[in-house]
């Protein structure tokens, strides 16, 4: 991940009082849901580590986790309120300070989400200043997203060929690949690849590589 320049630090239009602690959580929370599929969640618990556990209720994070689950923007005048749009969309969520050890960062949050459909994910991320963030984990794989490019993210069987065949449709599609990685826990098992794009990605693409026989799944976020 590049370094963030002094024009990234003065930070987004957004709802005070902290860009870290307020607008970097709204992304956060809205990342979460872009990959649970851009719909509100059934249910989160939500752990919060370092500054955030201790200044998550006067600095406004948990309305602002929330207001990101939502789907809400970082200068949304209704963040305020994010709890009773929550309670319309029948979120139920719960908050908890925790450490999550002296290796992440001290604006660290991680969501437990369930999905409508029941599907749970796990989702570790962190607010680096001037509303910048960073996924750090999803589902156990630790892997590196910033959310401001077209990303999409397949879970696959880790054989060869899988790259050259995802690869080799965006190109048909004349999609240019800006940033990939692979990550993965044990060899020839699975592997969940990160593709940031410069261009976005339409549904039909995205159902041509969810159809490669070793895809197990898939997940597009547009920027956030």
């Amino acid at each position: 991940m590049k370094d963030f320049s002094v024009f990234d630090i003065i930070g987004p239009i957004m709802v005070g009082p902290s860009s870290s602690h307020t607008a970097g959580a709204v992304r956060l929370g809205k990342i979460a849901r872009a990959i649970a599929g851009n719909q509100t969640p059934s249910s989160a618990e939500i752990y919060l580590h370092g500054s955030f556990a201790e200044t998550y209720k006067g600095h406004g994070t948990d309305l602002a986790l929330i207001s990101g689950l939502l789907g809400f923007e970082t200068d949304s005048p209704d963040i305020k309120k994010a709890f009773e749009f929550a309670e319309k969309e029948d979120l139920k969520f719960n908050f908890f300070p925790v450490d999550l050890g002296p290796a992440q960062h001290p604006n660290t949050v991680k969501f437990s989400l369930i999905k409508k459909d029941g599907t749970k994910l796990e989702i570790i991320g962190k607010s680096v200043g001037g509303g910048n963030i960073a996924i750090t984990e999803l589902d156990g794989y630790e892997i590196s997203l910033k959310g401001d490019l077209p990303t999409l993210f397949t879970k696959h069987k880790d054989i060869p060929g899988i790259i050259h065949q995802v690869s080799g449709i965006l190109c048909d599609h004349k999609i240019n690949i800006a940033f990939m990685k692979v990550f993965r826990k044990e060899k020839r098992l699975e592997a969940i690849m990160v593709l940031e794009t410069d261009d976005t990605i339409s549904k039909d693409i995205i159902k041509q590589i969810q159809n490669i026989p070793s895809i197990l799944s898939t997940h597009y976020l547009d920027p956030v």
